[in-house]
């Protein structure tokens, strides 16, 4: 759909998992939800965040692939593998940073959120989109995220890495992209483990 835009606001979230239900019926999923479903701080929050592939500009599991079995298409949508050429080596899993590809075991093969690739090609909307009730998962033009408080992004820092992407996430208006380290979250741990032992 031209002129439409993939945002994902995790503050909007209300846990409901309706994306999940919805994305098993997308013709090219096979039955299976590709939508990565998590809780935000577990311990201290009930908060949920649910998201798609963020469709890097430069896909790592592309990069990664020894087998060439994963294309990004000329609308920036990065598919999942070719049955055909997938070797089911994992090599895609471990690189993404998102965390994004699965393995289906039984298939053998790499699958991902393809944005609804059945339905976005011929000028519907993603199956998730369409149904999340509070707009956490949203497909819309630029002009209607506009209003909100929040700002899309869509730049992302892993450490000195810059990944860019097509989706846009939401974010606090003050915030250019966002910044994950990993070595943050290790510390915290570390910290965490030292302090329980004292």
């Amino acid at each position: 759909m031209f002129g439409y835009e993939f945002y994902v606001d995790p503050s909007r979230c209300i846990g409901c998992r309706s994306c999940m239900q919805a994305c098993e019926e997308c013709e090219t999923h096979r039955g299976k939800s590709m939508i990565n479903f998590d809780f935000i701080e577990r311990r201290e929050s009930i908060s949920s965040a649910a998201y798609v592939c963020w469709h890097c500009d430069e896909p790592t599991c592309a990069q990664v692939c020894p087998a060439d079995a994963i294309k990004k298409g000329e609308d920036g949508i990065v598919q999942s593998s070719l049955k055909p050429r997938c070797i089911a080596c994992n090599n895609c899993v471990l690189a993404c940073p998102f965390g994004i590809p699965k393995m289906m075991e039984a298939e053998q093969q790499m699958m991902k959120c393809d944005m609804c690739y059945d339905r976005t090609s011929v000028g519907k909307k993603p199956m998730c989109a369409t149904v999340c009730p509070s707009q956490a998962l949203a497909y819309v033009r630029p002009e209607e995220i506009a209003s909100r408080r929040e700002k899309p992004t869509n730049i992302f820092y892993f450490g000195n890495q810059k990944i860019t992407t097509k989706v846009y996430m939401m974010t606090p208006s003050e915030r250019e992209g966002i910044a994950l380290d990993v070595m943050d979250y290790m510390w915290e741990e570390r910290h965490e483990l030292v302090a329980t032992r004292e």
